[in-house]
């Protein structure tokens, strides 16, 4: 999982990718590839 400030350039990388809001922190998740996963802050 990366972790970086900003998520909207790792949203593109996938059409799968997902931005979702958990407990305060911003993620974007990808069911069909993990490998895109990433967290903000």
């Amino acid at each position: 999982m990366k972790v970086r400030s900003s998520l909207r350039s790792l949203k593109s990388r996938h059409r799968d990718c997902q931005v979702v809001r958990r407990r305060g922190k911003v993620y974007v998740i990808n069911k069909t590839d993990p490998r895109f996963k990433a967290r903000a802050g």
